[in-house]
């Protein structure tokens, strides 16, 4: 606990030098203060603009109230403004330190010490909830590394935003949460090397968070509170019962406990292949993320994510993957036929969960084959469908069409080793996504560039680099970093696994490619072809 707070008065210089020269340079305990003295009265501030931290000794001073009582300084690099008795800042931003100061026997005293460790944590906190309104990502940073400068915990940054976003999701859980529990775990693995270091996973959670819920009112989460029950809260989902499934999840972290929901709502993930394999990744993502941040962020997290499955768009319902629910019906568990990757290449949706179903007897060979599938059609993938314009919408594919199939695949080993009973359904999901793959693949393309001869040097190399990533999008450094943990996680749980030097090799050709974000022509000849069908 912090001590009351002691005064550390030191003198700074005769009153007479700064009257003569009106603004002054004064260095104590590591600060750069600066002072002037204006109409008899002596202010002192930090020297460093907090924005950019050009020295505000240079800045320009003025009076901005009407009886000219109000002092203002302007930093003259980027016209930042402040008030030197407050400290506020005038323009939106950082506020700018303050120093008491006195005069004593014709000497300037300034007061140095520190404000109490708690109170500093809790200003960098509340300034750090400030620069969510224009999203201000530098501040966001400035901010944390305050946070963690004053003995504060960076993740207590990653909390508050949680706390601060999650009833800003309409549609729920998002890719700012599923990427939460990679950047924090690139932390663990490399956030030692350098202070900023340590601090940029937290800072990439807490923007990404800002950006997902940047201008959006609130969706509040409806009241009530039930005695939770497993089966009646996957009944709720597949219902679309908002109200009724964050009654029982409300229910079961105030309960038995977060960790009595994880059974359930991977059940309702895969009671349908949906939203593209997002459903499941989702549950597997959320359950990591309270595991790193505290039971007291289940319940907004878990609220978070059964909104989504309420949400969920339920692809097997649509005719391009309307063989899975037969399939399903006829999985047996007693299909004995050998299985291997070759024989999904080019299978489209129907054949596949048909060929997958004659080796339900065997899901590791089978999780193997479809697994080896996803690699080999990932390794493959003809980018030229990323480029084209010539094409009606659901030939709209990119490089996140294949990575899917690696996250959803890493979700199902995760999920289903802990649920045994849905490996039925999770394995069949793959099998949708190997069909659905299956048509954007090119053969003969040369893959030699791509070999990675030892997977956990290549991860070693490839990893520490997205603490300088250049990608503006935050929805597209979301996959860069889900996709390549969720591969070596992949690979640690089955390095001899016959996929393995496949998978890398997909990874690798993944991040030595061009990723297409937008699609001006595409956009714009399917936004004809559909009007013109509209009559």
């Amino acid at each position: 606990m912090d001590k009351k707070r002691k005064p550390e008065w030191v003198e700074a210089m005769p009153l007479t030098v700064l009257e003569q020269a009106g603004r002054k340079i004064f260095k104590a305990g590591g600060k750069q203060i600066a002072l002037f003295h204006i109409d008899g009265e002596v202010y002192a501030c930090n020297n460093r603009c907090p924005h950019e931290g050009y020295p505000l000794i240079q800045g320009t001073l003025d009076t901005t109230g009407s009886d000219g009582g109000v002092c203002r300084l302007t930093c003259n690099w980027h016209n930042w403004k402040f008030d030197l008795v407050s400290g506020a800042n005038q323009v939106g931003g950082d506020r700018l330190r303050i120093y008491p100061t006195q005069i004593r026997d014709g000497a300037i005293f300034v007061d140095i010490v520190d404000a109490p460790a708690r109170e500093r944590i809790e200003t960098a906190l509340a300034n750090l909830k400030e620069s969510f309104r224009d999203h201000n990502y530098t501040r966001m940073a400035r901010e944390i590394a305050r946070l963690k400068a004053a003995g504060g915990d960076p993740l207590e940054a990653v909390r508050q935003a949680v706390l601060w976003t999650h009833e800003r999701f309409e549609w729920g859980t998002n890719h700012a949460i599923a990427a939460a529990p990679d950047w924090l775990e690139l932390g663990e693995d490399y956030g030692d090397e350098d202070p900023a270091s340590s601090i940029i996973p937290n800072v990439e959670v807490v923007a990404h968070l800002a950006w997902d819920s940047l201008r959006w009112e609130r969706f509040p989460f409806p009241d009530g509170e039930m005695a939770f029950d497993a089966d009646r809260l996957v009944e709720a989902i597949e219902a679309e019962d908002e109200a009724e499934a964050v009654a029982l999840v409300r229910g079961a972290c105030r309960g038995p406990g977060w960790r009595a929901l994880d059974a359930p709502v991977t059940r309702a993930a895969l009671a349908h292949y949906q939203d593209f394999g997002h459903s499941l990744i989702y549950c597997y993502k959320t359950r990591q993320l309270v595991e790193r941040l505290g039971d007291a962020l289940a319940e907004p997290l878990y609220l978070t994510l059964v909104r989504a499955l309420v949400n969920a768009s339920r692809e097997d319902l649509i005719p391009e993957f309307k063989a899975y629910r037969p399939a399903r019906a006829a999985w047996d568990g007693a299909g004995d036929a050998p299985v291997a990757p070759e024989e999904f290449y080019s299978l489209n949706v129907p054949r596949a969960l048909d060929r997958a179903n004659r080796s339900s007897g065997d899901r590791t060979a089978l999780f193997d084959a479809l697994m080896g599938a996803a690699a080999w059609q990932m390794l493959h993938f003809d980018t030229h469908w990323g480029t084209r314009h010539d094409r009606p919408v659901p030939d709209n594919v990119n490089w996140l069409n294949f990575t899917h199939g690696i996250t959803f695949a890493n979700a199902v080993r995760a999920q289903c080793s802990r649920h045994e009973d849905l490996w039925p359904d999770a394995l069949l999901q793959m099998a949708c996504f190997t069909g659905r793959n299956a048509a954007y693949t090119e053969a003969q393309q040369d893959m030699a560039p791509y070999v990675v001869d030892d997977p956990e040097a290549f991860f070693e190399d490839l990893l520490p680099g997205f603490f300088d990533h250049a990608e503006p999008e935050y929805i597209v450094s979301a996959h860069m970093v889900k996709l390549p943990v969720a591969t070596r996680e992949e690979i640690r749980a089955r390095p001899d696994a016959p996929w393995a030097p496949v998978l890398a090799a997909a990874v690798n050709r993944f991040f030595q490619s061009r990723i297409k974000r937008k699609h001006v022509m595409r956009t714009a000849k399917q936004s004809v072809v559909f009007v013109a069908a509209e009559g």
